[in-house]
Formats: structure tokens, C-alpha cells, sequence
């Protein structure tokens, strides 16, 4: 059964259209950093929303006697609207951003002007990273160009190499009998443990064991303290390595890791709400005040997060730099991605249900504060939710004969379409493409049965949960498959492509109508992003040794008495990968040269667009290497986004 309706197909399109062609002619004219166009648009963008969402409500329940239609209906129109308040929220912050590089230029001026630096203690949290992680990560922070720190390598691991290491590298070892409260218990003994020195410090960095810091860290952050109330001052997290999207997809060069749209839009945004939060890792706090309120809270696995929260409760802010002052590693399998992201969202409903969330009446929370809270909430809770139903909603009404959108085509079109040209149209513009259409709702689909379980966990047992770590590293070299999000997934596919046939192929009982059309395109646009999910989870091997960036460098080479310059393709520290013809046999003995390295290495293999050598170092000069590699202006750029390039690389990763 369809709602009738007199309006005509081009009636129902030529809004989006005309919309569609508005915004291409002006948005790229506007500044995305200024606040009123940002506001313009956006408002235009949420009226169209809710004009939709008035009209899901008013007009498309089932009538109340269809007993089964009404009650499938009516919940998923009320997880839609959730959906569409947590998303309306989300706009209406993102119509401010803040860029605190200005700010961070002038204060690195006063802080160096200053006849003392303040003391920083540097602490490194692991707990079961292998060798190579922790060395460059440690060699990286001890080549930090600050005056005044002291690196601790705070080890839950209790591993008699590690020590080794950290004596090797005359840095601070920390270490405690038991691993109670996971991290935040980490850290807060190494809390104690620097309260009981003769010289406490004033602040303190946090770098998870997989993240390098850059020269310019603690300078840069320590700078923005110069506030006194300034109690954290977090920086993004760039990634030196594709996230499973980008590795299983063949997306590496096209399309950039998914936490960019966190990172480097929506964290600015938020600060210039004063709402930012710490991320753990990569960030700087005022030690005295994070002693008063404890150390970082164990009532909840996102204690970075419950930490901002806390201090903000005795008067000291949030802020953030949006500046790649370190490097780490993303989760390099699907099931480490998904398993962080429900940890997330557990650790946010634990937050919910305690004294600092967004319910309680325990604190006395600012009205702002909440409501930023209350759009995270719906965010992990009603967003995800959505993504399941819509799954299932229309293989039920193909299959089953039950119908939970009562409307035409057209009028779906004319209210449905031009909200989502805009919304597609404003947010591309917002985060210069790095939120597409298709890849936005295949990162939510990815882990949504994971977090939704996480979900209800926190909300109806917040407590007793064990803190999943990260795994990082370990051999790639094998592909392989994810089998049981395979099958999830696999199972909804099925789902979808049965209830297309059946409808449209094998029963001729039932006389096909606009909802059943409504249906079909749905399923379509289902089975598209579910065959995306299927090859995500299709890991594929990571042989590579190191991880290298791009480079545009020129490189010397010096073989017997032969010298000669090539330019460098990529380079990682185990090696460069020249371009150009090889100038002796694979194995020679070779000389290398470039920027302030000027190391020995051998020809290792080669093609017909270039060669690579391979780096054979001594102590010092590996050192060098990593800090050169991980420590530079390799990390952190963003490729270049063209939505067109996405769509072949998918393509060619689907059919190739």
C-alpha cells in the first residue's frame, strides 16, 4: 500500500536539482573557516532535515490497525529521529572551528622567552607491543627539542627486555605487580611514582607505545599552557599506516584513514565550543590538577575522555592543537578497528551512566556541556542502530509483506533527495571530502553490530568490563578472512538479495506497488555498501618491511669511485626506493646520501621503474633514520580526495 499522490517524477526531482546545481555554483566560492557562511549552510542543510523528518512522522507511519506494520513503523521512525537529532546536533557544532596555530606561534615565542622551562615527564603506556614498536617510539621521544623532560616507559608488561631497553636508551623505566584498571591504572602509578620524586613535574605527555613523537611536541603544546586554566591540551593522531578500509579496499593513495573526519574536523570544531576532550595519547595535562581529581578515572574504559570531564568539573579546560605533532599506528586488521570502536562506545555509556554524564544531576554540568555529550550519545547509540535497521526494513516489507513507510515515490523523492544532495553537498565542502556519501555509511555498518552490543552493555552493566587492548603489529604477511563479520554481513546481503527475487521474480501473488519500488532501491543501495563490507573484511597481506611514505627528496649515490643522483620515490628505514634505471648489480655495496643521512646500504631489488636500497646502519645512524623518517614532514598529508577516484579504486578492488 502507497499514500497517493498527484505529484509528477520531474515535480518530485526538480528540487534536488535545482539544489544539487546551487550548491555546486556556490559553495566552492565560500570560506569554509568562516563562521557565518558555515552557519548558512548548514542551516539550510537542517531544514531540510527535519522538513524530511516532519514528513516521516506526519505522513509515512502505518495506520494503527495494521497492528505489525504500525509497531515495525513506529520504532524505526523513532530510531530515525534519534538518528536525525544526534546528526542535527553534530551540524549545528560543526558551524564553528577553531585553529589554534596562531595562538600555539606567539605562545611558542613567550615560553622560549621564559629563564626556565616548566619540567614535562614524557610517559610512554604499553603493555604488550613487540621490540621494533617500542624502540622507535622510545628513539623518537628521546629526539623531542624541548629543554626540560624526562622519558618513562611505563611497562604493564613487566618484561625484562623492556628494562633492558629503556637502560640501553638511559630512559625512566616504570613498571607494578598487577595490571588492575588496565591504562588509566598505567598511568596513575606512574603518577604516583613521579609525585614521590624530589622534583615534581608540571606537566605531563601521554604517548601510546606505537606513537612517535615529533621535534616540535612538547614545545608547540606546553606553549598553549601558558593559560592557567588550561588543563589538557590534546593533538590529532596521524596514522603512518592504511587503516583496514583503506588496505582491503585498495584505497590507500585515494582516500584518507577514517579518523580525519574526527581529528581534523570535528575535534576543532568542538574546541571552538569548548568542548574538546583528550584522546590519550598525543596529549599534554597540568600534572597538579590531574592529581587532584585522582588521576585519570577508572570508572570507565575511555578514561581519556571521563578525564577532560573530571577537570573541567574543578575549572580547567580542554583545548586542542590541530597540528600532526605525532605519528602512530592505526589498527591495521578489521577486527583490532572494530574492536577499539566498541570499546569507545562501552567506554561513553559507562561515562553516561556515572556522575559526569550527560543524565546526571550529581554534577552541575553546563547546559553546552551536556548537549555535546547527548550528541556523542546518540551518536554511538541511535546512529548505529539506524544503520542496522535500515538493513533489514525493506527485505521485511519484499519478503514478509510487512510495510514500515507508508509513501509514494514521488513524494519520498521530493522530501528525501534534496536533503541528502544538500547534506552531501555541505558536508564534502565542510571537511574538503573527507566525508563521502557510500564511505561514510560503510564506516558505520562496519562496526554497528559490535558497538550496538557495547551499547547496551554499558547502559545496563556499566561495570565489570575488561579493557580490550589495540593489537599492534605482529606478521601480516598472510591474507586471510574475517569470518565472522564475513557472515553478519553475508547474512544481511542475503537478506537483501532475497528479498529483491522474491519480490520481483518468484511471487506473482502480491501486485507490486510504490513501496515495493521504495524497496528496491533501498535494498540496491544496502547490497552496494554490504558487498564494500564483504571485501573489507577480506584482509589482505601486509608485506612490506617498514612503512614507507612518499618523498620527493634526491638522493646521492656512491659506488667505487661512481657517483650519482636519483630521486626517492618512498622511503621507510629499512630503505629507499629510487627512481630510475639500476646502476650496478642487485647487491652491491652502495653509499647513500640525502638530507643529514649519509649512510651505507646494498642494491636490493629492482624494476623497470626504479630500485631500492637497502639500509644496513649502524646504532647511531639508525637513530637518525627513524627520527628522519618518523619525526620529518613525511606523515600527516592528507592525498588528494576525488570522489571519482574512490568510486574506480572500489571498483577495481570489486570486479578487478
Amino acid at each position: 500500500m502507497a499514500v497517493a499522490s498527484g505529484m509528477t517524477y520531474w515535480d518530485a526531482l526538480l528540487p534536488s536539482i535545482v539544489l544539487g546545481l546551487l550548491a555546486v555554483g556556490i559553495l566552492p566560492w565560500l570560506n569554509r573557516g568562516n563562521t557565518r557562511a558555515r552557519t548558512v549552510a548548514i542551516g539550510v542543510c537542517i531544514f531540510l532535515a527535519w522538513r524530511y523528518m516532519l514528513w516521516r512522522i506526519t505522513e509515512t507511519l502505518p495506520p494503527a490497525d495494521q497492528t505489525l506494520d504500525f509497531a515495525v513503523g513506529a520504532v524505526f521512525t523513532l530510531v530515525e529521529m534519534l538518528s536525525m537529532l544526534g546528526a542535527t546536533l553534530a551540524l549545528v557544532f560543526l558551524t564553528r572551528t577553531k585553529d589554534r596555530t596562531p595562538e600555539a606561534d606567539t605562545d611558542v615565542v613567550w615560553l622560549k622567552s621564559q629563564p626556565e622551562q616548566p619540567l614535562v615527564d614524557v610517559l610512554i603506556c604499553t603493555y604488550n607491543e613487540e621490540e621494533a614498536i617500542l624502540d622507535r617510539t622510545i628513539i623518537g621521544a628521546l629526539g623531542i627539542d624541548y629543554p626540560r623532560y624526562r622519558l618513562w616507559v611505563c611497562d604493564d608488561g613487566r618484561r625484562e627486555w623492556l628494562k633492558e631497553l629503556c637502560e640501553r636508551h638511559s630512559c625512566g623505566y616504570i613498571t607494578r605487580a598487577d595490571n588492575r584498571h588496565a591504562k588509566a591504572g598505567n598511568i596513575n602509578n606512574a603518577l604516583a611514582h613521579l609525585a614521590a620524586l624530589e622534583e615534581r613535574p608540571d606537566f605531563v605527555a601521554i604517548l601510546d607505545a606505537d606513537f612517535v613523537a615529533k621535534s616540535q611536541f612538547l614545545t608547540r603544546t606546553v606553549a598553549l599552557m601558558r593559560e592557567p586554566d588550561v588543563g589538557v591540551v590534546q593533538t590529532p593522531q596521524h596514522f603512518f599506516n592504511p587503516d583496514p578500509i583503506q588496505t582491503n579496499l585498495a584505497l590507500t593513495r585515494v582516500w584518507p584513514d577514517e579518523q580525519r573526519f574526527f581529528f581534523d574536523v570535528v575535534m576543532a570544531s568542538k574546541d571552538a565550543w569548548g568542548g574538546a576532550f583528550c584522546c590519550g595519547t598525543s596529549s599534554v595535562l597540568r600534572f597538579a590538577p590531574l592529581v587532584e581529581i585522582g588521576g585519570f578515572p577508572t570508572d570507565s574504559v575511555t578514561e581519556d575522555y571521563l578525564a577532560s570531564l573530571r577537570l573541567s568539573e574543578i575549572g580547567y579546560r580542554t583545548i586542542y592543537l590541530n597540528e600532526p605533532l605525532s605519528l602512530g599506528l592505526a589498527p591495521e586488521g578489521l577486527k583490532e578497528y572494530i574492536s577499539q570502536r566498541a570499546r569507545w562506545a562501552l567506554g561513553f555509556m559507562q561515562i553516561c551512566r556515572g556522575p559526569s554524564g550527560p543524565f546526571s544531576l550529581q554534577v552541575d554540568t553546563p547546559l553546552l556541556q551536556r548537549v555535546m555529550l547527548l550528541e556523542t550519545f546518540l551518536h554511538w547509540s541511535a546512529t548505529h542502530v539506524f544503520r542496522l535497521l535500515a538493513l533489514v526494513v525493506p527485505a521485511l516489507y519484499l519478503l514478509f509483506d510487512i510495510q514500515a513507510v507508508y509513501a509514494s515515490v514521488p513524494d519520498a523523492i521530493s522530501h528525501l533527495l534534496p536533503f541528502f544532495v544538500v547534506q552531501a553537498a555541505i558536508v564534502t565542502w565542510l571537511t574538503k571530502g573527507r566525508v563521502l556519501p557510500l564511505m561514510a555509511d560503510l564506516s558505520q555498518l562496519l562496526g554497528a553490530t559490535d558497538i550496538t552490543k557495547s551499547v547496551f552493555a554499558g547502559l545496563f552493566k556499566p561495570q565489570g568490563h575488561k579493557f580490550q587492548v589495540t593489537a599492534k603489529g605482529g606478521d601480516r604477511s598472510k591474507g586471510f578472512v574475517q569470518w565472522r563479520m564475513l557472515r553478519i554481513f553475508l547474512i544481511y546481503l542475503a537478506l537483501n538479495v532475497g528479498g529483491i527475487l522474491w519480490a520481483f521474480l518468484l511471487d506473482d501473488t502480491r501486485s507490486l506497488a510504490d513501496a515495493s519500488i521504495i524497496a528496491l532501491i533501498w535494498s540496491w543501495y544496502n547490497i552496494v555498501i554490504l558487498t564494500m563490507a564483504c571485501f573489507v573484511c577480506i584482509e589482505a597481506s601486509q608485506t612490506r618491511r617498514g612503512d614507507r611514505f612518499l618523498s620527493d627528496e634526491l638522493a646521492t649515490l656512491t659506488i667505487g669511485d661512481v657517483v650519482l643522483r636519483a630521486p626517492i620515490d618512498n622511503i621507510s628505514v629499512s630503505g629507499v626506493w629510487l627512481l630510475g634505471a639500476l646502476p650496478a648489480p642487485l647487491g652491491t655495496r652502495v653509499r647513500i646520501q640525502f638530507d643529514a643521512i649519509d649512510t651505507e646500504g646494498a642494491l636490493a631489488r629492482a624494476d623497470a621503474s626504479g630500485f631500492a636500497v637497502q639500509f644496513a646502519p649502524s646504532q647511531e645512524m639508525h637513530a637518525r633514520l627513524v627520527r628522519h623518517v618518523y619525526c620529518d614532514e613525511y606523515g600527516g598529508k592528507l592525498p588528494e580526495i576525488s570522489a571519482a577516484k574512490v568510486a574506480g579504486a572500489v571498483l577495481n578492488r570489486v570486479f578487478g
